[in-house]
């Protein structure tokens, strides 16, 4: 019979073998798949999920596609996510820029077609 104190070991280690694996265990035994969960859905949820899994996954392949991306580089993956962030951010700026132009030119087009017409 082992000692007391080799005994308490034992039982300490089978209770936390036991907790790291089957706790994981468990709790993928209860939690259900997604067709099962997508069989709980109403029928209009079921709808809208269907309508919008295409945008859902193409977004998702966009992220998959930026994380790629940004692995390549040597700097930290954070660091070049904000600079890619940062880089979309300055070229929305000038698209919304260019858009904004392009509207005033037409207001003064317009407002130069409307004083001659006048005249």
């Amino acid at each position: 019979m082992p000692s007391p104190r080799a005994w308490t070991w034992i039982k300490a280690s089978a209770a936390g073998l036991g907790m790291c694996i089957g706790g994981p265990a468990l709790v993928m035994y209860v939690s259900p798949t997604e067709e099962e969960l997508f069989k709980r859905y109403n029928p209009e949820l079921q709808k809208k999920s269907l309508a919008n899994r295409y945008q859902r996954q193409k977004d998702f392949d966009d992220f998959v596609c930026g994380l790629k991306e940004a692995s390549k580089s040597d700097k930290p993956i954070w660091t070049v996510q904000k600079e890619m962030a940062a880089k979309r951010a300055e070229e929305d700026r000038e698209r919304r820029r260019q858009e904004y132009d392009a509207h005033q030119a037409e207001v003064r087009r317009k407002q130069a077609e409307v004083r001659e017409s006048a005249q």
